[in-house]
């Protein structure tokens, strides 16, 4: 019988990469990676999961409940800067719709009740409900960040992890480095080392 414990869906199987401790939201982008080996992880995908991603980053209150349809606005909303930060670390231009939808999550946060207007009850002031300002917060958070980290300094050393199939996300912060962890690290000295060995053979 097998006694390995089973990977914890809540945690990456790779340390943050560097960077992430300056950004939420490269965090929040490299919380989906594909690895080698046909590997990948999504720390978002279960309700149970997304919600431990954010209140360890502070994000929503431990006692808030999330639900799929709260969730997948959090998947989305990743998709959307993930496009973001993939076009900056390449120097191109992304596509209208992720500006949008970051833009639309800075934006969707209300600053005081909204107005209703009822068929028996006439006009009113109406909150939003706590799960979904819970989680229009967190976007909004999120998004800010990923609009701080575009337009800041920090966007110029912004990458992308240089060791495939790794696609997380990096700043890099010493000299030349183009990998996001230790590991993916060791893999592109081997495959440099591996490379230089082959051709000397020929």
């Amino acid at each position: 019988m097998d006694d390995t414990p089973a990977p914890d869906p809540a945690r990456p199987p790779l340390p943050p990469a560097p960077g992430a401790d300056r950004y939420r939201s490269l965090d929040f982008a490299d919380t989906a990676a594909t690895l080698p080996a046909e590997q990948s992880y999504d720390l978002l995908a279960t309700p149970a999961t997304a919600m431990h991603w954010l209140a360890a980053h502070d994000l929503i209150a431990p006692d808030v409940r999330l639900y799929e349809v709260c969730v997948q606005r959090l998947r989305t909303l990743r998709t959307h800067v993930r496009a973001l930060l993939a076009a900056r670390a390449d120097g191109t231009v992304p596509p209208e719709e992720p500006l949008c939808a970051v833009n639309e999550a800075l934006t969707a946060v209300p600053t005081a009740p909204l107005l209703t207007w009822g068929e028996s009850r006439g006009p009113g002031r109406v909150r939003a409900h706590p799960t979904d300002r819970a989680v229009n917060h967190a976007l909004a958070t999120l998004a800010s960040d990923t609009a701080d980290l575009l337009t800041g300094s920090d966007a110029d050393i912004l990458a992308v992890c240089g060791s495939a199939p790794c696609d997380r996300f990096l700043l890099r912060t010493h000299g030349r480095r183009h990998w996001c962890s230790t590991r993916c690290g060791d893999r592109v000295r081997a495959a440099r080392a591996y490379a230089r060995r082959t051709a000397t053979r020929h």
